[in-house]
């Protein structure tokens, strides 16, 4: 068991440090907003620090789950930040999605201090937090990964070594990239059943056994035909995402038309107020 540090109580991360909690290691967390990390606190066990530095003083492991490449620098970086009140030979572990640039950026700080750094995103969403089932691609060296690890898997299905630093992070946008297309096919799917007037469930019960089948269609078909799109991951996190995505594709070279087309359709969501509607809300947009 490992003396732990959490950073970042939000849907995925309040039940993430849960896990480390349940599974034995001594948590310290810290949040934002005190007030969630009292409560997590008062579910869990463990200690709340004050800052990101306090809360990583002392710990072997430090993870984090925040929002952006700001968010995460905020945490790690400064007088209060958690790589002050890392030791050498700890190790950062980041499961925010954020850009590869910021995560070698913060590598590199990292390393000066001795401090191992894996940047480990999750994919799964809100449930696969809260079952302990996520996936988490992650880049660093072997060394560090192969310490870190069997922490991760208090809320990991899988757990890879993707490469070096940023290997996590780029693998998670070809996970995004290919989420904004399965969405959208499944959304103009089922928009056609509706319109030619099949029954949603019978479709999805015949197509869904055969090349067409999809986590996507599985767990989203029913909220999605009762246009309810309060049950995961939300637009205007998957815009931030896909702005990752588009971002480096110009670095890389590499055409992204569908992902670029199913951005500006959830730019439309934005603007029908749909900003922290989950992601399978591309229907509604065909509905209009």
């Amino acid at each position: 068991m490992a003396k732990v540090a959490f950073l970042g109580l939000g849907v995925m991360g309040f039940p993430m440090a849960g896990h480390l909690a349940a599974a034995g290691h001594e948590v310290t967390v810290y949040n934002r907003s005190p007030a969630k990390a009292g409560a997590w606190v008062e579910r869990h066990g463990g200690r709340a620090a004050p800052t990101p530095r306090e809360a990583a003083m002392g710990a072997e492991f430090v993870m984090a789950c925040v929002g952006n490449d700001d968010d995460l620098r905020s945490v790690c970086l400064g007088e209060d930040g958690a790589f002050a009140g890392m030791g050498a030979g700890t190790i950062f572990v980041d499961h925010t999605t954020v850009s590869a640039r910021v995560t070698r950026e913060l590598a590199e700080i990292a390393a000066d201090a001795g401090i191992g750094y894996v940047d480990g995103p999750v994919s799964g969403g809100q449930a696969g937090a809260e079952n302990g089932q996520l996936s988490v691609m992650c880049g660093g060296s072997p060394a560090d990964f192969d310490r870190a690890r069997p922490v991760i898997e208090a809320y990991a299905k899988i757990c890879r070594l993707m490469g070096p630093v940023g290997a996590g992070q780029t693998t998670k946008m070809c996970n995004q990239i290919a989420i904004a297309g399965l969405v959208q096919a499944l959304s103009e799917s089922l928009r056609f059943a509706e319109a030619s007037g099949l029954e949603i469930e019978k479709v999805v019960e015949v197509i869904s056994q055969g090349a067409a089948g999809s986590w996507q269609m599985a767990n989203r078909h029913k909220t999605m035909a009762a246009g309810e799109f309060e049950h995961g991951f939300a637009v205007d996190w998957m815009r931030k995402d896909l702005g990752i995505c588009l971002d480096a594709s110009d670095d890389l070279g590499v055409s992204l038309p569908v992902t670029a087309l199913v951005d500006q359709f959830y730019k439309e969501v934005q603007g029908m107020g749909g900003g922290r509607w989950d992601t399978s809300s591309l229907i509604a947009r065909l509905r209009r």
